[in-house]
Formats: structure tokens, sequence, C-alpha cells
């Protein structure tokens, strides 16, 4: 049991491909997974390896209890997203176990510095979250802009790993049907989380709302409230030309429906819809996104095009630009490329 590589996590869609994955390219008993319950928890299979926290308080007296245990005896400790403040405050307590934690940044859990409400709860979460962070052994992301953040914003040491890290930000082929609709196919946003920035871009869409168009507005998970006032203003704005996408799709159903956008927008300030980004782009659609993002930057390194979403034009991509993004996220972005970056770190 000792000398494994433990993985922390919250059971978002992100965790139970990820461990399939694992599964598939390596030795599946050298990994313990240590989890917590999430919008995924359904889906993941019945391992032995694979513990899943109760939602009791005994439960989780006893899954905190596994996390300090497993993190002593563990070779390397893989933290998928820092959100969880009880391990945070166990980390800060044991700063000793930092040197071989892999924090896998997931976004949210960094950008709280910068957009969380600064009140008493958030003062008392930097004050445990600072020192962890600073000392953390290893940043794991694809994005080197959120590393710098990091370092910026937290003093953070620890060595920069580059990885893509799920099988979500993976190409995925899907043979793209000949364009049989005559409308233009807009997706705004990828879920109902206020940081979408929906209604500033449905505001910038309102000028194209007499041409031939449709707007789709993933809002399947997230902030329901927020969603609302996300369908209320599209229905008011456009009409019918508004269309709400509110049910989780199976993953194929999903492909289908990506494949069927013209144009994306995700108009987030930080490292969002990675996923979704990396699998338009490589469907050869047009996506746009907030020039404050840090993807910006991994696009432009691979020079693969994006463009600004506070400068939008409903206008596709030329057939040799299609074609060259296209072939760049199948290179940069393929299922091998993500083995062969995990067993840097993992292996």
């Amino acid at each position: 049991m000792t000398n494994k590589i433990l993985h922390i996590a919250g059971c978002d869609k992100f965790i139970p491909p990820f461990i399939e994955f694992v599964k598939e390219h390596f030795e599946f008993s050298e990994h313990d997974f240590l989890l917590t319950g999430g919008m995924a928890q359904y889906e993941l299979k019945n391992y032995t390896n694979v513990s899943l926290s109760k939602r009791t308080i005994i439960g989780r007296l006893k899954y905190y209890s596994q996390v300090v245990i497993k993190m002593h005896q563990a070779k390397k400790v893989v933290l998928h997203g820092l959100s969880d403040i009880k391990l945070v405050c166990i980390l800060f307590f044991m700063p000793w176990l930092l040197k071989k934690c892999y924090w896998v940044m997931w976004g949210g859990d960094l950008y709280v510095y910068q957009l969380g409400e600064r009140n008493w709860k958030w003062t008392l979460r930097e004050f445990f979250r600072r020192p962890v962070i600073k000392k953390m052994g290893y940043l794991v992301s694809g994005t080197p802009g959120d590393v710098d953040l990091a370092r910026e914003w937290y003093r953070a040491k620890g060595d920069h790993i580059r990885c893509f890290n799920y099988p979500s930000n993976v190409y995925k082929h899907y043979e793209v049907k000949p364009k049989i609709h005559n409308t233009i196919n807009v997706q705004v946003g990828n879920s109902a989380d206020p940081s979408n920035r929906h209604i500033e871009i449905l505001d910038q869409l309102d000028k194209f709302k007499d041409k031939d168009i449709k707007i789709f507005a993933v809002l399947s998970y997230g902030d329901q409230e927020y969603a609302k006032k996300v369908i209320s203003e599209g229905e008011r704005k456009f009409g019918v030309k508004f269309i709400a996408i509110t049910e989780m799709m199976i993953f194929d159903k999903y492909l289908e429906f990506l494949s069927s956008i013209d144009v994306a927008i995700f108009n987030h300030e930080r490292q969002q819809a990675f996923g979704n980004t990396i699998t338009l782009l490589g469907l050869g659609k047009k996506v746009f996104l907030n020039p404050s993002s840090t993807l910006n930057s991994v696009f432009s390194e691979f020079d693969i095009q994006v463009f600004n979403s506070e400068k939008i034009e409903l206008t596709l991509l030329d057939e040799l630009t299609k074609q060259a993004n296209s072939e760049k996220v199948k290179h940069y972005f393929s299922k091998d490329s993500l083995v062969k970056s995990l067993k840097n770190w993992i292996a």
C-alpha cells in the first residue's frame, strides 16, 4: 500500500475518464484515488484502488484520515484542483508533504484570488492557501500563463510541469458532415458559470439579430439561477433564434452538437473551456476567446488562430485557416501527446 501515486480529487466530470485513461496506459495498481462526491460520481466504476467519500460526518472523518495517512505513505501526491479548504488546511499544518505534491491547476482554484468576493471568508481561506501554494512542489498546467499568475499572486516556487492533463483536452475525431443548415450557428459559453459572461456577448450579438443566425447557450451545469437570467435575456433579444442547452448530453451527442456549430465564443477572463476549444478548433470551427484568457498564449505558441471576443464578426473560417488549425490541434493535443506528457511525471 505504500510508495504509490495518490490522486486526491472531487469527482468532477474530468475524473472518471482520467481514471480509465490511467488504467489503459499506466500500471493501474500503482495508483490510488481518494475522491469526494461530485457531478460525475455515478460514472465511477468499482475498483479496489478508487475510494469515494460518503456524505456523512463519519464518512468525511474517515476520508480525511485516509488522506493524511496515504499522503505520508505515497511517493507522489496529485492534487486535482485545490478548492477543498479542508485539504488545504491539512497541508498548511503538514508542510513537509508539499515537496511531493503535484497541483493540477483547474483554473477556479487559482483565480479565486482575483475573482473571489473579498470578505472575511476569502481572507481566511487565503491565509491558509498562500503558504501552501507558495511551497507546492510542482505546478501542473498546460497553460504557462496560469503558472506565471501563481508565481505573481502567491510567490509559488514549484517546478512547472507542462501537461494538458485530461482526456477531455484531447482532440476527438468526428466526421463532420457537410454544412446543410443555412443559418450561422453560434455557441456562447460552455456552462452556467457567471464567468462565461453570456450577457455581455449577447449584447454584442444584438447587432446580428436580423441575420440568419441561431445562438446556442450551453447552460447544462453550474449556477441555475444565473442560467435563468441568461435564458430570459437571450429569449428577449433573439426570440426563437436563441436556444438554451439545459440538459447534459452523452459524449457522442455533444460531439455531434459541436460539429454543427460554426462560431464559438468563450468570454471567460480566465482559462476555461479548454476541452471545448480544442474540440472545436480540431473540427475547423471559428473560436473567439476573451483577450484576458491565458489560453491565447497557448494557441499563439502553436500558431493556432483564435479571435478576440471583444470584436465579434460572424464570418466563417477560410478553408486554409480551418485546415491549418485542425492539423495543429490533431498533432499537439493528441492522445499520444497526453500519454507522453503524463509519463514524464506520474509513471
